[in-house]
């Protein structure tokens, strides 16, 4: 088991996800600073601190499925944010598909934590 939830297969996917976000949209136009691009920042973003807050719950299943089902939603969310990216051309189609991969490929890792919790909750959890 790991030990620290930045040891996570699917914190580093989101964290790397999260960055490219991050770079992508400082090419924006100026007027999407408070919308397009502040929202798909905070929604990639939160992928990330949503997997740390449930890895730190997970001595309680419920709160640790709940957290990690807060991950997903942002998710999914930062897909949203993406089509809209590229329906408004800010971005090529072959960053979008690498993009929402990645996403789709987090999405299946969040999936598993919240099918399988016994998997990742604490041991003094699992008597």
């Amino acid at each position: 088991m790991n030990s620290d939830f930045k040891e996570l297969t699917v914190y580093k996917k989101a964290f790397t996800l999260a960055m490219q976000a991050f770079n992508i949209t400082k090419n924006f136009p100026k007027e999407e600073k408070y919308s397009l691009t502040g929202q798909i920042r905070r929604s990639s973003r939160s992928v990330c601190s949503n997997v740390a807050e449930g890895y730190r719950k997970r001595l309680y299943e419920a709160h640790f499925i709940s957290k990690i089902s807060d991950a997903d939603m942002e998710n999914s969310e930062t897909q949203v944010w993406l089509d809209f990216s590229l329906a408004c051309d800010y971005i090529t189609h072959d960053i979008y598909s690498q993009m929402c991969n990645q996403s789709q490929e987090i999405g299946k890792l969040l999936n598993h934590m919240i099918e399988f919790p016994e998997k990742y909750l604490r041991k003094s959890d699992k008597n």
